[in-house]
């Protein structure tokens, strides 16, 4: 094998395993699933409302990729929580949730698309009372549902949850199957790749035939 065929072999490879890692390549989520999650969440007296919404988007599950649109308003005075110093503000307790929420996601291949803070109160908004401001916003890309469930139905997740509803006021996050989703990696890296390899086999090998 010549010199040029291994640079373009091994190029293919590093991106054919990056795409196997970023992909979910298992069935959407069963029925079987998701009834013993639900009933395991209902033990431990999880509210019904919240199961149901979730319960929702785990039944109409595709199989693709989902993104997760969040809107955060923080709790200016969230008090002593467990597990927590004294006087840590929302940020704080919100970067102790984080601490267990991003690991969870970057080992399944998933991660934060955006994430920012506000700069006003929002322009424009039609029949909901109390949308007016918000702190923080934020997407996350998630490799498929079943990934999401995952993460959800850890213990270690139920564990770590509460850190998130102390420092939080209010919140909306709205799981979106992207259409068009130009920021997709498995794209960005595909075509970053491309170009680097074909500008080292231009640089590397046109001038040993020079």
């Amino acid at each position: 094998m010549t010199a040029k065929r291994k640079l373009w072999l091994i190029s293919a490879l590093l991106y054919l395993v990056f795409f196997s890692w970023y992909t979910d390549f298992r069935p959407p989520l069963s029925d079987q699933e998701i009834d013993s999650w639900k009933a395991s969440r209902l033990a431990d007296n999880a509210d019904p409302a919240a199961i149901s919404r979730a319960e929702q988007a785990f039944r109409n599950d595709s199989g693709g990729q989902l993104l997760m649109i969040n809107l955060i308003d923080y709790n200016e005075n969230p008090g002593l929580v467990k597990g927590a110093q004294a006087g840590e503000s929302a940020e704080d307790l919100m970067m102790r949730y984080m601490q267990h929420m991003l690991p969870a996601m970057l080992a399944r291949g998933s991660h934060p698309v955006l994430v920012g803070d506000t700069v006003a109160d929002v322009f424009d908004w039609m029949g909901i009372e109390g949308a007016e401001h918000w702190d923080s916003g934020s997407v996350f890309r998630y490799r498929s549902r079943r990934t999401l469930f995952d993460i959800v139905s850890n213990p270690a997740f139920v564990g770590e949850v509460h850190f998130k509803h102390a420092a939080i006021s209010k919140t909306i996050a709205i799981p979106v199957a992207p259409q068009l989703f130009l920021g997709d990696l498995r794209l960005i890296l595909g075509l970053l790749m491309l170009a680097v390899t074909a500008l080292l086999d231009a640089l590397v090998f046109a001038k040993r035939n020079t």
